[in-house]
């Protein structure tokens, strides 16, 4: 694992999203040599810390961040349920351009954010593993499957090290019901992110982004096999997930199935026909 030694260069791409911003004190400890990228410059930028400005669908721009990396932490992108052409640009075209710079670049490994919405249409009462196959529940949700199989195929072509991570929700703590069988803590996360870019055996790998949830509905033992142990608990916050979700109010396709209000944005078909 890394150390304050660590001299290898890390980019993180979408520094100044909503996980980078989380996870960015933590893997500054660990990587020194970390680069921050996206299209705005973090407004909390700290002394010392270094910042490129990338447009991921920009490939000249994409490559000039990438130039002597060693790793990548890919998290750009739109990060929520957009237009086609929202998805398409940020999601499907930056990933390859990540990629494809990553390759010409000689980078070692990626890691992908990956998220639950991938497998969001299956039910909320069956347990899935990462050998299966995958439903996605929107736009989003098909971006991410693109970016795995570009994954597996980088890897399988050319040798990189990529860790795809579905992640389920960051943050503090989990803030609604669902989220307490898919929610990861920053610290967790971190750790994942350090498996990734760290063990030695890895060629190509799914994990799940998740905490040590109860409730959880995914196995993620691949993971752990890896070495991954959780350090926070999603029950541990029961109460105030509970008290988020009163005032939510129910769903009635969402509450069914993983991916929640992304299942039931735009739905028109019939919930019989998915869960028979």
């Amino acid at each position: 694992m890394a150390d304050a030694s660590d001299t290898r260069r890390i980019v993180l791409t979408g520094a100044a999203g909503g996980i980078g911003t989380m996870t960015r004190p933590l893997l500054a400890k660990l990587y020194p040599g970390l680069v921050l990228s996206d299209r705005v410059e973090p407004k909390d930028l700290q002394p010392g810390e270094t910042f490129v400005a990338a447009d991921l669908t920009r490939p000249d721009e994409v490559a000039a961040v990438l130039k002597g990396a060693d790793g990548v932490i890919h998290l750009g992108g739109h990060s929520v349920e957009g237009t086609w052409d929202q998805i398409l640009q940020a999601n499907i075209i930056g990933c390859y351009n990540v990629f494809e710079a990553a390759r010409e670049a000689g980078v070692k490994r990626i890691i992908f954010a990956s998220s639950n919405h991938a497998v969001g249409f299956y039910p909320r009462k069956k347990r899935i593993g990462t050998n299966l196959t995958v439903k996605p529940d929107s736009r989003y949700g098909v971006s991410k499957v693109f970016g795995e199989a570009l994954g597996s195929l980088y890897s399988d072509k050319h040798g990189i090290g990529v860790t795809c991570l579905r992640i389920g929700n960051v943050g503090p703590v989990p803030l609604d019901v669902r989220r307490l069988s898919i929610w990861i803590s920053p610290r967790d996360l971190v750790q994942l992110f350090q498996i990734g870019l760290d063990h030695p055996d890895l060629h190509y790998e799914i994990f799940y982004g998740a905490s040590d949830n109860a409730a959880g509905w995914w196995d993620n033992s691949r993971a752990q096999q890896f070495g991954y142990r959780p350090q926070d608990k999603a029950e541990d916050h029961r109460a105030h997930a509970e008290a988020e979700q009163a005032r939510i109010g129910p769903d009635p396709v969402g509450d069914l199935f993983q991916g929640g209000t992304f299942c039931s944005a735009e739905f028109t078909n019939d919930v019989k026909r998915i869960l028979s």
